[in-house]
C-alpha cells in the first residue's frame, strides 16, 4: 500500500513524540491525537514502527502509551538496570526478585482484577505494605515445597532471605541496606515512571490514571491476574 508523504510525516512525528514523552495525550497535543486516532492509514504506520521498534502502542481513554515490550532494554528496563535502580549496590539475584515482589504485592492490593475497575482502594500507608510483604514472604516460606517453587519459578525462602537480612530503621532511613529505604527506593522509582504517587510526610501510597488504565485494560484479564496471584501465593477465598 503507498502511503501519501504528509500521512507518513504525521505518523513519524507521532512515533517520536511517543519515543521522547511515552505518551501523548489529548489535551496536551490535541492535532497529533486526532490524526492517531481519527485516520487509520497514520495509526497503522505509528503501530508499525511501534512494533520494529519492539514496542506496543495502546490508546487508553484519552491517552495513547508506548510501552515497551518485555525483552526491549533499549526503551524499557534490563534485569541490570533494574538492579542497580532498585537494590543496594552489590544486590543479588535474590535482592533483585524481591524488589519484583514487593512490586507484585503492591499491585495485587491495589488491584482485584474484578468488575468494571479491577482498582480496590484508593491508598495504602507504607506501614501496611511492609506488613504485607513480611506475610506473604513467610506464607509463600513455608507453604511452598521446592519443587513447586521451581516449577513457579520463584523461591520464597530466597527472597524472605533476602528481606530479613535488611536492618529495620524507625527514624525512616533512606539507605537501601534498611527495610524502610528498599521500599523507598521502590517507590521514588514508580513515582518517576508515572505509576504512583508517594506522599512522603503521610507515608501513603497512591496510583496515578497511568497506572489504573494499564492495569484496567492490559495486564488484568483474567489469565494474567490469576497468573500473579499463583505467583504470591494467593488463594481464592482471599
Amino acid at each position: 500500500m503507498a502511503y501519501e508523504l504528509e500521512t507518513i510525516r504525521t505518523s513519524q512525528e507521532i512515533f517520536y513524540y511517543l519515543l521522547e514523552y511515552h505518551e501523548l495525550r489529548e489535551e496536551e497535543e490535541q492535532l497529533l491525537y486526532k490524526a492517531y486516532t481519527e485516520q487509520e492509514e497514520i495509526q497503522n504506520l505509528v503501530k508499525s514502527q511501534g512494533e520494529i521498534a519492539g514496542s506496543n502502542i495502546e490508546r487508553y481513554g484519552n491517552v495513547i502509551y508506548l510501552i515497551p515490550k518485555e525483552e526491549n532494554n533499549f526503551l524499557g528496563f534490563s534485569k541490570a538496570q533494574l538492579k542497580a535502580a532498585l537494590c543496594k549496590s552489590n544486590g543479588t539475584d535474590k535482592d533483585y526478585y524481591l524488589s519484583q515482589f514487593v512490586i507484585l504485592t503492591l499491585l495485587v492490593e491495589f488491584f482485584d482484577g474484578q468488575g468494571s475497575s479491577s482498582k480496590a482502594r484508593e491508598y495504602m500507608r507504607v506501614g501496611e505494605l511492609q506488613n504485607c510483604i513480611s506475610m506473604r514472604l513467610k506464607e509463600g516460606a513455608e507453604n511452598a515445597a521446592e519443587e513447586e517453587e521451581e516449577k513457579n519459578g520463584i523461591a520464597f525462602s530466597n527472597m524472605q532471605e533476602a528481606y530479613e537480612a535488611l536492618k529495620s530503621d524507625e527514624r525512616g532511613s533512606r539507605a537501601r541496606t534498611t527495610k524502610e529505604g528498599f521500599l523507598y527506593n521502590i517507590l521514588i522509582f514508580l513515582q518517576k515512571q508515572g505509576l504512583i504517587e508517594y506522599v512522603e510526610q503521610d507515608e501513603m501510597i497512591k496510583t496515578t490514571k497511568k497506572l489504573d488504565n494499564f492495569m484496567d485494560w492490559n495486564l488484568l484479564n483474567q489469565n494474567n491476574y490469576q497468573r500473579v496471584l499463583r505467583v504470591l501465593g494467593v488463594t481464592e477465598h482471599e
